[in-house]
């Protein structure tokens, strides 16, 4: 058995637990954010009106639920250089510290302010992880795992939602976000221990070095058992390095007329090339898309009011109960997305969550549309009614279900060049948040205008559009290399994904003499 082992060192189960073994400080990151974007679900109801200690108004109430999605921009704006000048191992720890000063100044809150700034402080630090994490995990996977890694990035953030949620029903919110401060304390001693991903190394001329760190990804290999990979990840990072307007004149010399100008205008000339770049803004359009539709289908918006609204709909059981299911559900539900993910690609998964979603929406709006007086007002307990059932609660766990097997972060780790994943990764993480922050902080208005029934049909029909709109545009990126994924959305082709109905209509349009020819994607 020794001898079979020693001539075949690179064996799957050791390549996939190096791998696994160097997202360990990752996923505490991801509990940790988990925490952060669920916290204020359960300080909300404590502090909504209270007659004793901190209260704030319902007004109030509408911005401390959207707080930290309207900060999470500014940490996503920074973690782009901060990604690229660190490197992706010390960005990993330094995102840490806005989370261990926000929960130390949730504790301590004494005022309105403080706790709307502890919230500010979480919104940011959840803002400066979002690229760092993403980007790690794709450029240390190889293409056979990546779809499971990147997968089960979702499951450890919902472990720390349901966390934040268990939190909230067996100790005071003080006292649970003390009990939230050891996670980013965790995650920095953690990061410690982890390798810096290979083509970052390469990106500083740190050769051997990157090589070292690849042998430690692939099982600890010798490194004439990755020679192979790593002379592709040379041959890529080369390929970056050359100047694209050279390329395209057909010029391969180095250095360039391009680069002997002042600073501003190689600024500017390397903004057009890296990001308002065809293999860039393809991606970035999708992806911003995506999250749009992903966030506004239903079970985003009323995150941070969710104990509320199960007192709202009638639903049985207690709410807090209730929500702590809703993270069971988020981690189950995950975890299922990983499995399945490399049976039927990440396409698949992303329009039958999104079209569950939309169904789930529309049900429950017509549910409320029946069974509830136009006077319920979710931010309003005195609008609740006394009536139980036991429907609503299942129609909410569905949309939560459906939700959860939606992957929009996974899309970031592996659709952007490495030239321009801190800057486009950063940015969609800002956009996504700006979405974010829309959605919480409409809902108010929106559930006032039109009631709840009116509020989930408009929910609905945001996740029908953005199910039309994956299913025409999302090509399938699993089991692709990043080298591959690139070349894709380089492409003078359009965009189209391989399905028969869009195949059947190509050929349709190719027979009448269309000369424009979607491009195909296994």
């Amino acid at each position: 058995m020794t001898t079979a082992e020693d001539k075949q060192p690179l064996s799957r189960s050791r390549v996939i637990f190096s791998q696994v073994l160097a997202c360990l400080a990752l996923d505490f990151l991801l509990i940790g954010l988990g925490l952060s974007i669920s916290f204020v679900t359960m300080v909300l109801p404590e502090v909504l009106d209270a007659k004793e200690g901190l209260s704030i108004t319902k007004k109030q109430a509408s911005w401390f639920g959207s707080m930290a999605f309207l900060c999470q921009p500014l940490g996503s704006i920074f973690s782009g250089p901060l990604l690229d000048h660190f490197g992706r191992k010390k960005a990993l720890f330094l995102v840490n510290i806005p989370h261990v000063v926000a929960w130390l100044l949730m504790y301590y809150a004494w005022d309105v302010p403080s706790l709307f700034i502890g919230n500010a402080l979480l919104g940011i630090g959840t803002g400066i992880m979002e690229a760092p994490s993403v980007t790690y995990i794709g450029e240390i996977s190889d293409p056979s795992v990546r779809g499971i890694l990147t997968t089960l990035t979702n499951g450890f953030t919902a472990t720390g939602m349901f966390v934040a949620y268990l939190l909230g029903t067996v100790l005071p919110w003080r006292q649970a976000a003390l009990v939230a401060l050891t996670v980013p304390l965790a995650t920095m001693a953690l990061v410690l221990f982890v390798p810096e991903t290979p083509i970052w190394l390469l990106s500083k001329g740190r050769q051997k070095e990157a090589l070292r760190s690849l042998c430690r990804l692939r099982g600890w290999a010798k490194p004439e058992e990755v020679k192979e990979e790593f002379n592709e990840l040379l041959q890529y990072y080369d390929d970056l390095n050359r100047c694209v307007l050279c390329v395209k004149e057909g010029k391969i010399v180095e250095p360039c007329e391009h680069y002997n100008t002042n600073s501003l205008k190689q600024m500017i000339c390397k903004i057009k090339r890296v990001f308002f770049v065809r293999e860039t803004m393809r991606p970035f359009l999708l992806v911003i898309a995506y999250f749009f539709f992903y966030t506004m289908s239903g079970a985003l918006p009323v995150r941070p009011n969710m104990v509320n609204l199960c007192k709202a709909l009638g639903m049985k059981y207690d709410p807090k109960t209730i929500v702590v299911v809703i993270g069971a559900l988020f981690i189950a539900m995950s975890m299922l997305s990983a499995i399945i993910v490399k049976t039927i690609g990440k396409r698949k998964l992303v329009i039958g969550s999104m079209l569950g979603t939309a169904c789930c929406s529309i049900a429950i709006s017509v549910y409320a549309r029946i069974n509830l007086p136009p006077t319920v007002f979710s931010y309003e307990i005195e609008t609740f009614t006394d009536k139980k059932e036991i429907l609503p609660l299942v129609l909410f766990l569905m949309l939560i279900c459906f939700n959860s097997l939606g992957i929009p972060w996974v899309l970031l780790s592996e659709v952007f060049p490495f030239k321009s994943r801190g800057i486009a990764t950063a940015l969609a993480a800002a956009s996504s948040y700006i979405i974010y922050f829309v959605a919480a902080k409409t809902n108010y208005n929106i559930e006032y205008a039109f009631h709840l029934s009116g509020t989930f049909g408009l929910y609905a029909i945001f996740g029908f559009l953005g199910t039309v709109y994956l299913y025409l545009f999302l090509p399938e990126t699993e089991k692709k290399t990043l080298a591959e994924i690139e070349s894709f959305y380089k492409s003078d082709k359009k965009i189209f994904a391989d399905d028969f109905f869009i195949n059947a209509f190509r050929k349709k349009k190719v027979t009448n003499g269309d000369a424009i020819k979607p491009m195909l994607v296994n």
